[in-house]
This record gives C-alpha cells, sequence and structure tokens, in this order.
C-alpha cells in the first residue's frame, strides 16, 4: 500500500512540474508534424502489458508497447559529450539506443533519449548535469518521443514479474554450468516452467540449455534427475574454473559453480612436491589444479562417470602423469591405496593433504582413519596428514557442531586442535563447513581399531586404479 501511494504522490508530483511552455511531444514518423502537446506520464512505464499475465506458452508479440519517454535535442557536435555527462539520466534499456535521429527537425540534430524515472522536468537534472549542458549550450528544454518496446528491450525479470501470478515468487536466478543454466524451481512455478526456460536461455546469451533440478542430490554419486526446460538437450558442459578446463556430462556428475573460491583457497595450501589423496574427487576441481601446481596427486570417486571424467580432464590440462585415478568406495580408498601410501610419505619432507569434499557423508567416513597403521610401528619425525574434510550443518553453532561430529568418527577430540572454515550457506538454517586438522598420532597408530557402525557408499566396485597415461 506504501509503494502504491507513493506512485500515486510521485505521478501528481510529476504533472505539476511539467511546464507546457517547454514541454514537446514528437511522434517521430516521417509521416506526421511534430505536435506540441502536454503528456501524460503514467506509472509503470517499463511493465508489459498486463494481458501476458498467466501465459504458460511465449507469444513475444504480446509483450510489445508504445511509451513515452523525455529527450533533449543535442547538436551533432557536442553528442559524445553531452551523452557522457547525462549517463546517469539517460535511458538504459536492452538493446534501446540512448541516441535517436530528430526526424522533424534539421539534421544537425540528435535527440538523447532520457529515463523517465528520473527525469520528469528540466529540474530533474542534478546540479552537474545541468552545468555540462549550459556549457555545451544545449537547451533544457525537454521534447517527447513515442518508443516501441518489444520483448527483447526487457529484462527477465520484467518479463516473469508479469506473466507469474501477483503476489508470487518471480525466479530468474539459476546456476551456469558452461551452456546450461540449472534452476531450481518452486511447485507454483511448475506451471510457467517451459515459459521460464525460454525466457532465461533467451536473454542469457550464450546459454543453449535449461534445467530444473527433479529431485535433492543423491548422496553415492552427486548427481540429480534433471528435466530440459529450454534448448537443446546436449548436457556435455565445458567449463574453465580458476584456469582450468574441465569437461563433463552435467547429468551424470557433480559440478557445483558456486564452490570456485573454496576450491581455489585449499589448492593454494599445497605445495610442489605436496601429495594429495582426493577421497571424493569427482571431475578434479581439486586434483587437477593441484597436479598444475606439481603435486602427486591419488583421486579417487566412486561414481564410474566422475571416475572417466577425471581421467579425461587429467589428459585435458596435461596432467595425467601427476594424477592416478580409482573408482573405489571412500573407505576403501583410505584403507586401500591411501594406506599403502601414507607410510612411505610420513617418512619424507614434503606435505600430505587428505581432502574429502562429501558434506552429506564426509565426516561419518573419518572413522576409517582410526587404527590405518596399527601393526605398523610409528615413525621418529612424523609427517603426518592435513585433513581437509567438509560437512553440512544446521545446528546454531555449526562450528562446534562439525568439530564434534568429526571427534566422534575419529575418536578423538579435535576442540582446539583443529580450524573451522565456513565454506557457504546452502539453504536457510544449513552450512557447509571444512573441517582442518593434522591427523593425530593417536588415531593412525591406536592398537584399539573400534568397528563402529559404518555409513557406506554402495558396495565397493572393482578397483580401477591406473596411471591416467594409460586410460581410454
Amino acid at each position: 500500500m506504501l509503494r502504491f501511494l507513493g506512485r500515486i504522490f510521485v505521478s501528481a508530483q510529476t504533472q505539476r512540474s511539467l511546464n507546457p511552455a517547454t514541454v514537446h511531444r514528437c511522434f517521430c514518423s516521417a509521416a506526421y508534424p511534430c505536435l506540441a502537446v502536454k503528456p501524460i506520464m503514467e506509472p509503470k512505464l517499463y511493465r508489459p502489458p498486463p494481458e501476458v499475465r498467466g501465459m504458460t506458452s511465449l507469444d513475444k508479440d504480446a509483450f510489445t508497447q508504445t511509451i513515452t519517454v523525455p529527450a533533449l535535442r543535442v547538436p551533432i557536435g557536442v553528442l559524445n559529450k553531452v551523452v557522457k555527462s547525462l549517463k546517469k539520466s539517460s535511458i538504459q534499456r536492452p538493446g534501446v539506443p540512448r541516441v535517436v535521429q530528430d526526424k522533424e527537425q534539421s539534421s544537425d540534430f540528435r535527440l538523447v533519449l532520457l529515463d523517465p524515472r528520473r527525469v520528469s522536468s528540466p529540474s530533474s537534472f542534478s546540479e552537474t548535469e545541468a552545468e555540462a549542458l549550459r556549457s555545451f549550450s544545449v537547451s533544457e528544454e525537454l521534447h517527447y518521443y513515442e518508443l516501441k518496446l518489444t520483448y527483447d528491450n526487457l529484462k527477465s525479470e520484467e518479463v516473469l514479474e508479469a506473466v507469474l501470478p501477483q503476489g508470487q515468487d518471480v525466479t530468474s536466478a539459476f546456476s551456469r554450468v558452461g551452456h546450461i543454466a540449472h534452476m531450481n524451481l518452486r511447485d507454483h512455478q511448475l506451471t510457467y516452467k517451459n515459459l521460464i526456460g525460454q525466457v532465461i536461455m533467451d536473454k542469457n546469451p550464450g546459454v543453449t540449455c535449461v534445467v530444473n533440478k527433479t529431485n535433492i542430490i543423491d548422496s553415492t554419486y552427486r548427481n540429480f534427475k534433471m528435466e530440459v526446460l529450454a534448448g537443446e538437450e546436449n548436457m556435455v558442459a565445458k567449463v574453465k574454473e580458476n584456469g582450468v578446463t574441465y569437461e563433463f556430462d552435467f547429468s551424470r556428475v557433480y559440478w557445483n559453480p558456486r564452490l570456485s573460491t573454496e576450491h581455489q583457497r585449499v589448492v593454494q595450501l599445497v605445495k610442489r612436491g605436496d601429495t594429495v589423496f582426493d577421497v571424493f574427487a569427482g571431475v578434479g576441481p581439486f586434483a587437477i589444479p593441484a597436479a598444475r601446481l606439481g603435486a602427486s596427486i591419488l583421486a579417487n570417486d566412486l561414481n564410474p562417470e566422475s571416475y572417466r571424467w577425471l581421467q579425461h580432464n587429467c589428459k585435458l590440462n596435461k596432467v595425467e602423469s601427476k594424477v592416478r585415478a580409482f573408482n573405489l568406495d571412500g573407505r576403501a580408498f583410505i584403507r586401500g591405496p591411501l594406506k599403502q601410501e601414507l607410510p612411505v610419505l610420513m617418512r619424507g619432507k614434503s606435505a600430505v593433504h587428505v581432502v574429502m569434499n562429501l558434506p552429506a557423508l564426509a565426516l561419518d567416513f573419518l572413522d576409517a582413519f582410526r587404527g590405518l597403521l596399527h601393526h605398523q610401528e610409528p615413525p621418529c619425525d612424523e609427517n603426518l596428514p592435513t585433513v581437509h574434510c567438509y560437512g553440512f550443518s544446521k545446528d546454531d553453532d555449526p562450528d562446534t557442531d562439525v568439530v564434534e561430529r568429526a571427534s566422534r568418527s575419529l575418536g578423538f577430540p579435535l576442540k582446539n586442535q583443529c580450524s573451522v572454515h565456513f565454506v557457504r550457506n546452502v539453504a536457510p538454517n544449513k552450512d557447509m563447513m571444512c573441517v582442518r586438522f593434522t591427523l593425530p598420532k593417536d588415531v593412525l597408530f591406536g592398537s584399539d581399531a573400534e568397528e563402529s557402525e559404518q555409513i557406506e557408499e554402495p558396495a565397493s566396485k572393482r578397483q580401477k586404479c591406473e596411471e591416467t597415461t594409460n586410460a581410454t
């Protein structure tokens, strides 16, 4: 109601501020002369026609309307300077020129179109703008131009706001994965899903496919079913993140463009000569950039598609000699390849990192380290691994929550012996966190390897370990 009353007040003020002696309305058509009349500046000039409300099949022509916008008549000789000076007041619409031909007057002049929300009279110009106009000898007299707006001149939010039922949320946000726009539509928007998809594709250059997630992420393979709303059904995306190129089938692997900063943060902790065990590697967003820095990588993922695209991306980025890829259950990877390599690495000087990015389950997989090396003698100078383990938390104190859960899985108190990093807010009251700690000696070499109740990925696959140089 306050917003409505405000619009009425602004409209009334606009009408009072117009000076009939200084206002001309120009119907810019060669067939009609310029008529000097006082225009009616109605509110919501940029709103599509009301009859599009409830549209489920996109009719672009239905959005066409003609609006009246103020304009200044500017000599060509100072046109560029005036346009630059009026940057804040000139019209800013997709596909709409700010300068048009003054068809009714001398060819030595052009009309600079102004934003009617900012300029309703000569007094609307700021002091700086008014001074600039005077310095260029440009009259502040307002002319009016009949401007035809079409679907192409509207923003996606405007189109969707006009179509969806009043009072409902308007969704135009999406995640961009190469040529794919990934949306999470709500139930009330599903009636309009194909129209929404077409609008998103039309308004975002480079997007040729729009998909909607139809279920939650599966914790096993970290992918989800999706429905194509508009465009081609090509799910093989090519993306570039932090200077590294990745290719993958988005419908069959996990990829989240919102984790780019987190990937970079962890990789920057890795130095040349270090070793990284990536327990849930996906298509390689931690493993491949770390390999490019000169680290040795053992990367694992249970999803056969992720494993395949991981190998592909290693070759694509020319790091296949630095990465050994595995297709195992995460716990089997820890108790297999990681266990085999760790004793030698712990006697060396280079750092060892263990990355566990499966936020839904990774904290529970920490129990795989309990008594992992209990049959071996601890080295005199332990080079203990650094673990980066991710988890979701809905707790009011997420830092404490993830530390306590990690401690329970390890059977060792991590309080005051770890750091917690907030990664991102996933949903209301749900945060993604990263716990970083040095794997305790008492956990690795403890003789009491407690058999705890385990949360496992599906039955372990036959180990597929090979140097990626030999991979097909």
